[in-house]
């Protein structure tokens, strides 16, 4: 699809120089409506493109399907244009033979906007869904240095950011070896995530026991949340995490690091998880600043 970035003239100012026209690069959003067996479940504003990937892994994180065998397939389906064209934001996906599709208490009663993945919620207990996965063992060690290493590498992947500067990054990489499995980007948070775990169940790589889940921006709650219902044992964020995020990870047992810049970063919660060998070589007289998120 041709709808990742939109061209729009804008007009630039700048101190002490005379406005100037351009063409200028949008990231695109438009809504999804994701349908379960010709039933409308959700509306969710995303970037157009892997919306497959950004429907499975939605459907991952709200506790519906747990592997690929929970779903016979997905179309596209009705939805056009003033033109008659299709515009590929109605997206059907047929459940599989014994999947329990959801009651109406977890149809959104509001869309899903770029913002917030969890909108529409009804209910306070229905934000939390618990995993039919654990986030595997604490005896996973990964290193420091990796870790540090993977804000740079996924931001020199962020093709359609590049273009914009208008983009959320979410990218899964081997805790081992460093491997970059996947990277997506969305005008949302939470949808480079579903698209993520989306790209995971189809490999078959779900629960992502040995794996780290790297996003761009903050680590929120629902964040967390979506990390716990695939599995994952660490998420890394360049930003701060919320105080809900941190609860929610010390309870899900997943490791959870915020302000992962340049040389340094904070552990919040699982620290036993990050080997330091050859990274620490004296005490950190700035403690307290990177407690704080200010180091």
């Amino acid at each position: 699809m041709g709808r990742i970035t939109s061209r729009r003239r804008v007009t630039r100012l700048r101190r002490g120089m005379a406005p100037s026209t351009r063409a200028d690069t949008l990231a695109v959003e438009e809504p999804l409506e994701i349908r379960l067996s010709g039933e409308r479940f959700v509306v969710t504003m995303r970037t157009p493109g892997d919306d497959v990937e950004l429907a499975l892994g939605f459907l991952v994180s709200e506790g519906i399907i747990t592997g690929i065998d929970d779903v016979v397939g997905a179309r596209y389906c009705a939805g056009t244009d003033s033109s008659g064209a299709n515009t590929y934001n109605v997206l059907d996906v047929t459940l599989g033979p014994g999947v329990a599709a959801p009651d109406s208490s977890s149809i959104r009663a509001t869309p899903v906007t770029s913002a917030c993945g969890v909108c529409g919620k009804d209910s306070i207990e229905s934000v939390t869904t618990h995993s039919a996965f654990d986030v595997g063992p604490t005896s996973l060690r990964v290193d420091a240095d990796l870790l540090l290493s993977l804000p740079d590498r996924l931001r020199a992947g962020q093709n359609v950011f590049d273009k914009t500067g208008g983009l959320h990054a979410a990218g899964l990489f081997d805790a081992t070896t460093g491997e970059m499995l996947v990277l997506r980007e969305d005008v949302g948070r939470h949808n480079a995530v579903d698209k993520v775990v989306g790209w995971a169940l189809q490999e078959g790589r779900i629960p992502l026991h040995g794996s780290v889940l790297q996003v761009s921006g903050r680590a929120s709650f629902e964040l967390v949340q979506k990390a716990a219902m695939a599995g994952v044992p660490m998420l890394c964020a360049v930003s701060a995490p919320s105080s809900l995020a941190v609860d929610l990870a010390d309870d899900r047992g997943i490791t959870l690091v915020g302000f992962s810049r340049g040389d340094s970063m904070v552990i919040y919660t699982g620290a036993e998880r990050i080997s330091t060998a050859g990274t620490v070589t004296g005490p950190d007289e700035t403690a307290p600043a990177a407690a704080s998120g200010r180091a």
